[in-house]
């Protein structure tokens, strides 16, 4: 799921301030500490085969977060496909691959353990 910043209703306006709100932007319920992550992004980067081995071969921990600059396009476990740019907020449900369209900057906030599972399984893909 994603919204552009003017798509982002304003609940407060006035001289100096402006107060944009999402609810609903999915649930964290279900999780404990959140952590939150600056990801520095190269056009190309595609985590296909840094989540082999996971489940489904996917990223299973959701995120949510804002795109500072650049693009990205996520695919879920049906294929389908969904691109974020720079000014969206996002939200990727468990069960998703990242393939990064141009150079971008994101931050991201992530249920802390089941994110460090994930990034510590590509650190060892990468490290092999």
């Amino acid at each position: 799921m994603k919204v552009t910043k003017d798509d982002v209703d304003i609940r407060m306006e006035i001289p100096g301030a402006v107060v944009r709100q999402r609810t609903n932007f999915g649930s964290a319920a279900e999780y404990s500490d959140i952590s939150g992550e600056y990801f520095t992004l190269a056009e190309g980067v595609d985590t296909t085969p840094l989540f082999e081995g996971l489940e489904g071969d996917e990223c299973q921990c959701p995120h949510w977060g804002f795109v500072l600059q650049g693009r990205i396009t996520t695919t879920d476990a049906q294929g389908q496909q969904e691109t974020v740019g720079t000014n969206d907020l996002f939200y990727w449900p468990p069960g998703h691959n990242v393939r990064v369209e141009d150079d971008a900057e994101i931050i991201m906030f992530s249920p802390q353990r089941e994110h460090s599972e994930v990034i510590d399984h590509m650190i060892g893909k990468v490290s092999g």
